[in-house]
């Protein structure tokens, strides 16, 4: 069966105390909103609708930037409000629709999959059993099992608040029945707000059995406070980390190490402590991340070891066998097999040829204010320690620069380049100043 959804992305946020909309706010380096288009999109949802406030440009353009469309909720009035909002897009689709939140980003395909697979022929939401159920709304069951109605908490006796069954916010129904229960929503609460959790007494009074699907309270998450934030992302790091490890990744202190949604580290890899991923990068089997490293928009070979402390940039490509040590820093450059730069190190728009070593302190100048210029290093090379290459310029295969060196000019292959002011010494030079001085003071 076809499948749509509407996420709703119209709340204010006002606890976050940001300019960034409260969705675009990131959790492993993804907009929460981002989330929850993969999870939906993974679970086969074909259209989705994100609901915005007015002036909600930002979310608007990153849900277009994701394919899919967007509508305006002109008034917070509530989430059924929001999410009738979205009759217009959907008003030639006939299929499941399903009613999800842009501040979930813990919800997963199979929590999708679960609220599509219990809808049957009626309707469905989500809910969980909270530790701390606080102010959630309420899911009260009948006899059966099945849902006999959703209290909001404001709304709720004493003796309903009791029970920690709660409504994590996710609804499954018919797109046209859904849109035609929704017209019927009335503001009669404390809040006097249209109620999403509404719906499915509207659905029962229509004789449509109303499923619960049960979910864990960690996939139920909203986000709306920085402490909450911060809590998704201790959630979802732990996810994250015990997803690798289970496909073979090492980590001597998993705690310390951070990934991004999309990493992707191979059997065999070994993580050592206080490790950072930033989104897009791939690091091949029996590669070695040592610790205190910052890794971003980045490939590493089999074999290769990064760090300690070594920072490697978007565009770095790492080969097999090289090793990019401490301080280092490498950005949109290709280091081929068996390179060695071991300490001191910014290599930036290069291409180091295999088996070329860098010495301690060697700077590409790619940068002149103005353009970026490319460096290129031939296999077999030695950069002596303090050489700076002025790019553009190119090193020969086999070629030696001298250490402290300033190369303006190519160097031939098997050549050796010195660029560097011809020392001079003066005898008894130091003794007399010293002895000059201290007359001085006199």
């Amino acid at each position: 069966m076809n499948r749509a959804a509407i996420i709703l992305a119209a709340g204010a946020g006002t606890r976050m105390k940001s300019a960034t909309a409260k969705v675009l706010h990131k959790v492993a380096g993804l907009p929460m909103l981002g989330h929850v288009i993969a999870g939906l999109k993974a679970a086969g949802v074909s259209r989705i609708v994100v609901v915005t406030a007015p002036d909600a440009d930002a979310v608007r353009d990153y849900a277009h930037a994701q394919g899919c469309q967007s509508a305006v909720q002109d008034k917070q009035l509530g989430t059924g409000h929001a999410a009738a909002a979205a009759g217009e897009s959907l008003k030639d689709f006939d299929g499941e629709l399903m009613i999800a939140y842009g501040d979930m980003p813990l919800m997963t395909a199979s929590t999708f999959e679960a609220s599509f697979a219990a809808r049957g022929e009626g309707l469905a939401i989500v809910a969980f059993r909270a530790t701390d159920p606080g102010a959630y709304g309420r899911v009260l069951l009948d006899a059966f099992g099945a849902l006999d109605r959703i209290v909001e908490f404001k709304d709720a006796s004493e003796a309903e608040r009791r029970t920690d069954l709660c409504n994590a916010g996710v609804l499954t129904a018919d797109a046209r029945k859904f849109f035609a229960w929704a017209a019927k929503l009335d503001n009669k609460n404390a809040q006097g707000e249209f109620y999403l959790t509404d719906v499915p007494a509207l659905a029962k009074r229509d004789g449509a059995r109303c499923a619960v699907a049960t979910v864990t309270q960690t996939e139920a998450l909203g986000v709306n406070s920085r402490a909450e934030l911060a809590e998704a992302e201790r959630l979802m790091q732990n996810r994250l980390r015990a997803k690798a490890m289970a496909a073979g990744v090492g980590m001597i202190a998993p705690e310390t190490v951070f990934l991004s949604y999309d990493t992707v580290l191979d059997a065999d890899v070994m993580i050592e402590p206080f490790v950072v991923f930033g989104p897009k990068v791939q690091v091949a089997s029996g590669a070695q991340i040592k610790s205190h490293s910052h890794l971003e928009g980045a490939q590493v070979a089999s074999g290769a070891i990064v760090g300690p402390f070594a920072r490697l940039r978007p565009g770095a490509v790492i080969g097999e066998s090289a090793h990019i040590g401490n301080f280092v820093e490498v950005k949109n450059s290709v280091i081929d097999k068996g390179v060695k730069a071991n300490h001191l190190t910014y290599l930036g728009d290069a291409h180091v040829g295999a088996g070329a070593n860098i010495g301690a302190g060697t700077i590409t100048c790619n940068y002149d204010g103005y353009t970026k210029s490319h460096t290129e290093i031939g296999a077999g090379a030695f950069i002596g320690s303090d050489t700076s290459l002025v790019a553009p310029v190119t090193v020969g295969a086999g070629a030696i620069t001298a250490a402290g060196s300033v190369i303006t000019k190519n160097v031939e292959a098997d050549a050796l380049a010195l660029a560097r002011g011809q020392q001079v010494e003066k005898p008894g030079w130091a003794k007399a100043f010293r002895n000059y001085k201290q007359k001085e003071k006199r």
